[in-house]
């Protein structure tokens, strides 16, 4: 059976190593620095590739065939695309991801190389709040918005998680000034009530990402960010592929199992400090 390749979680090779990628794609096969420190070479060739899902805050590179990146994944069966915009990009929380509207300026160019829309997935992905000045803010307002463009856009969900501090993560926001806060249960479900009102008058489906305490909030379902099952429907020839967990990831990731060929080498310079990866902070 053929496998999913997934770029990446670790890192975005779309937006910071699109000639790595592209090389990879190229060369149809790849050798990965993964958990551990183990080292795996994965097969790339189109005969053993049913979907390449990438997962980016920046798609420009590929939008613009950056290093032949468009060209290279032409001869795959089909592309999906997880697209994370939090509306904090350029702040001093995501300082190298693209601002929000150079971010939704992008949603058409994708849903094009894409075919078809629904093979595209908004990640507002997660939902940060933070003390300043005395008060509390977050990046919610910017919600109702990016629904919006997406729903415009043929995009039909929205997944959606609050932040988890990890404990490098905390440090990290610790050593750079930011006072972060973690609302208490109730307050989190309170607002995801309020997105899914909004997305359900916009005609979306809100899904939560390993974080299934949000489904108890009518109108939000559990994800499966790469769903072997809504993969294998949208394929052009309807070809079948895993739909069994993913056991590398966590205990509440719905997700069905890939292929991950980012590395942890790969420092990610949007410089997120929430990232449980290895952010360029």
């Amino acid at each position: 059976m053929k496998k999913i390749i997934s770029a990446s979680r670790r890192t975005d090779p779309v937006s910071y190593f699109p000639d790595w990628l592209a090389a990879a794609l190229r060369d149809e096969r790849v050798r990965v620095l993964g958990p551990s420190r183990r080292v795996f070479t994965a097969n790339l060739s189109p005969d053993a590739v049913h979907t390449v899902v990438l997962w980016s805050k920046d798609f420009s590179n590929l939008i613009r065939n950056v290093h032949g990146l468009r060209d290279a994944l032409g001869k795959y069966a089909q592309t999906y695309f997880l697209f994370t915009v939090t509306g904090l990009g350029g702040s001093p929380i995501e300082r190298g991801a693209p601002n929000l509207s150079e971010a939704l300026g992008q949603l058409a160019g994708l849903v094009e190389i894409a075919g078809n829309p629904r093979r595209v997935s908004l990640r507002f992905d997660p939902i940060v709040h933070w003390r300043e000045g005395g008060t509390i803010r977050s990046n919610l307002p910017f919600f109702e918005t990016i629904a919006d463009r997406a729903a415009g856009a043929g995009v039909e969900d929205i997944r959606l998680s609050f932040t988890q501090w990890y404990g490098k993560s905390v440090r990290r926001a610790r050593s750079q000034g930011f006072d972060f806060v973690d609302p208490p249960m109730h307050q989190k479900l309170e607002e995801a009530g309020r997105l899914a009102e909004i997305a359900g008058r916009l005609g979306l489906q809100l899904f939560s990402c390993s974080q299934n305490f949000l489904t108890a909030v009518s109108g939000i379902r559990a994800s499966s960010c790469i769903d072997g099952r809504l993969l294998r429907e949208l394929h052009p020839s309807n070809e079948e592929v895993s739909v069994i967990k993913d056991r590398s990831q966590r205990p509440e990731c719905g997700c069905t199992e890939s292929v991950d060929i980012g590395s942890y080498a790969q420092t990610c310079p949007h410089s997120c400090l929430y990232c449980y990866a290895n952010p360029k902070v």
